[in-house]
């Protein structure tokens, strides 16, 4: 071998391959999760994103289209065609805000809810297959790392 003097052995070979970063790792995670969500929800008629914003509004009902909009990870130029699509399904309907009446609030419908059951168990099905490889005290942390995640940066 060439710059290997006679009888030693050639150096390993060094690994020019890093791990991807964290910030890409999450992102494949989002897009991967997207994915399956958008298939399991894609029978009842709705988007992975309605999906997302009906279960804002199942843990805070009764907010307005621009905190849905932030909540649920859409802008708040796109959340206008969201709501009128959720509306227009009935899986939503918005109201006068009695403290402002000039605001409407966007709140679940008893047929929201009934869609949000139906998808309750294909959704937790695929949380589970995410973490199958978790142990309880390992996807807990897991919960705890991309919550203080999230905070740092928001």
């Amino acid at each position: 071998m060439v710059g290997t003097p006679a009888g030693s052995t050639p150096p390993a070979p060094r690994s020019s391959r890093t791990p991807p970063s964290l910030l890409y790792m999450v992102k494949q995670v989002e897009l991967v999760v997207r994915s399956r969500l958008d298939e399991l929800v894609k029978p009842s008629g709705i988007t992975a994103l309605q999906y997302t914003a009906l279960t804002v509004l199942e843990r805070h009902d009764g907010l307005s289209a621009a905190q849905l909009a932030r909540d649920s990870f859409v802008t708040a130029q796109s959340i206008a065609d969201l709501v009128r699509s959720l509306q227009t399904r009935g899986l939503i309907r918005r109201e006068r805000n009695p403290h402002n009446r000039r605001e409407l609030l966007i709140l679940l419908t008893e047929e929201g809810r009934a869609l949000l059951e139906l998808c309750a168990g294909p959704v937790r099905e695929l949380e589970e297959r995410m973490v199958r490889e978790l142990t309880a005290h390992q996807t807990e942390q897991f919960r705890t790392a991309l919550t203080r995640a999230w905070q740092a940066l928001s």
